[in-house]
């Protein structure tokens, strides 16, 4: 296998592993659980994600969305596999989502957040495809229009424009340039630079997690590419996601990334440190010390206070609830804390 691939192989299994633990929130299965066979791809190391798309799938369509989340947590924790794959696995479960209730609103109903709030992209990316790329960009905006709490911008409807992204990325081939393009037919910035987000999240994450597929659009050699590429206005979307992947074509190493960081201009670099925040988070497996320890490579008070916000946010995203952030917060240096509990504050209230 060439060297590039170990490389960005590496960087999936990161960002992969980010989104499981992060998954771990708002655990809000509904109705009771019927047992299922398991097929025999499951039974032995190494399965196919092709092998849990259709288990999952298949639950959905017999049964329900809340049967096929109780069983992928059941599975969760004695599957290595099941961690690796979770975000993509919940991605078949929104498409199979989508295919029965043929609604996003309806579907999203059903949703859970488990493993990275990956149902929802997946239900957009059924919907997607099932609408077909011409009649999806007609009306943009009309897609998440029935999805509760537009106003206040909740976290529901920004998994719907954010999903928006992984659903475009769905019917143009997962031609990232070309997806941007169709994010910019959405109204409003934060729905476009939300649709981005889920474009380059997309992007990061097909990145030999899908039986050998990989991304056009990466680069280990140039770890921030394409947000070093891309227009100014996508940049802090792409850099929101990105440092998963550059850490992974590091091996891991944070020090490497923070000075990648610091060769943007601000307020980039911003984005850049809170980004390794999560990373750092989700590496110190959402606990203080593992954390702090990982934010205290950055050299300088920027690089450090950035990664402990952006570290507090992924917090109070991954137990859905602001009590362990607070503590992360309160042990971060002083210099920092009013602007860690803010931030905090500011993302808890869009629960």
């Amino acid at each position: 296998m060439p060297l590039g691939r170990i490389g960005q192989q590496g960087a999936a299994a990161t960002l992969l592993v980010a989104l499981g633990a992060i998954g771990f929130l708002a655990l809000r299965a509904r109705g009771s659980s019927r047992a299922a066979t398991v097929p025999s791809c499951l039974t032995n190391p190494g399965a196919t994600l092709g092998c849990y798309e259709q288990y999952y799938g298949s639950i959905v369509t017999q049964t329900s969305v809340a049967d096929a989340f109780t069983q992928l947590k059941a599975r969760y924790a004695g599957d290595p596999d099941a961690q690796r794959l979770c975000h993509a696995i919940t991605h078949a479960i929104g498409r199979a989502a989508a295919q029965k209730y043929g609604d996003v609103a309806e579907a999203f109903q059903y949703g859970d957040n488990f493993c990275g709030s990956g149902y929802y992209h997946g239900v957009l990316q059924g919907i997607a495809l099932s609408m077909g790329r011409e009649a999806l960009s007609s009306d943009l905006d009309a897609v998440c229009a029935g999805i509760p709490g537009k106003e206040r911008r909740s976290l529901d409807y920004y998994n719907c424009v954010h999903g928006l992204g992984h659903g475009i990325m769905a019917v143009t081939g997962d031609d990232l340039f070309d997806a941007l393009r169709g994010c910019d037919g959405l109204t409003g910035s934060m729905e476009e630079s939300a649709c981005a987000n889920g474009v380059f999240m997309e992007n990061v994450i097909v990145d030999g997690a899908h039986g050998g597929h990989y991304s056009r659009y990466l680069k280990p050699t140039e770890p921030l590419y394409p947000c070093t590429a891309v227009d100014g206005k996508y940049k802090d979307a792409c850099l929101d996601i990105q440092t998963s992947y550059a850490l992974g074509a590091v091996q891991g190493d944070f020090s490497k990334v923070f000075a990648l960081c610091a060769k943007l201009q601000a307020p980039y670099r911003t984005t850049c440190y809170r980004s390794l925040g999560r990373d750092a988070a989700t590496t110190g497996l959402n606990q203080v010390p593992g954390t702090l320890a990982a934010c205290g490579r950055g050299t300088g008070r920027e690089q450090r206070s950035n990664c402990i916000i952006g570290a507090a946010l992924d917090f109070a995203y991954y137990y859905h609830s602001d009590v362990q952030a607070k503590a992360l917060c309160a042990a971060a240096d002083p210099g920092v804390r009013q602007d860690c509990l803010a931030a905090t504050a500011k993302l808890v209230g869009l629960f």
